[in-house]
């Protein structure tokens, strides 16, 4: 994998797992991570990767913009058991939101299965279930 390739995994992984409001603190995180770049750089790594600010001032991935309208408007409850990650929506909302984290393949989640109100997501540990749980609310503004 080349150079550019692996910076932006690593800030997709960042901007997935973190409140990242600045590039100044996407270059810190990436330097602690081991990459050195300049703002520049990050800048056009944030306009390549489509990247966008949510009206909260937080990056978010393009792919994950669907996802995350759907978590802000519909779900109300995001709850963490081991591996499983239980998310409470709206009545009759639960295959949207479903199929929308189904669609952004975040890190770790097996597979998901929704009710009516409720969706159970499968992840393949704990640390992915947490990490999930994170961005889940991170959407929801919390």
């Amino acid at each position: 994998m080349r150079k550019r390739q692996r910076r932006q995994e690593a800030i997709r992984l960042i901007i997935r797992d973190e409140r990242v409001r600045t590039q100044r603190t996407l270059v810190d995180r990436l330097k602690a991570e081991g990459y050195v770049c300049t703002q520049a750089t990050v800048s056009r790594d944030i306009t390549e990767m489509g990247l966008r600010k949510l009206p909260e001032g937080i990056y978010v991935l393009a792919e994950d913009l669907h996802l995350q309208r759907m978590v802000r408007d519909l779900v109300h409850d995001v709850r963490q058991a081991g591996n499983l990650v239980l998310v409470k929506a709206q009545a009759g909302t639960a295959p949207g939101v479903a199929a929308a984290l189904d669609a952004t393949e975040l890190a770790g989640i097996i597979g998901s299965v929704s009710g009516d109100d409720t969706v159970l997501v499968v992840m393949k540990d704990e640390d992915h279930g947490s990490s999930v749980v994170e961005t889940l609310n991170k959407f929801r503004g919390f």
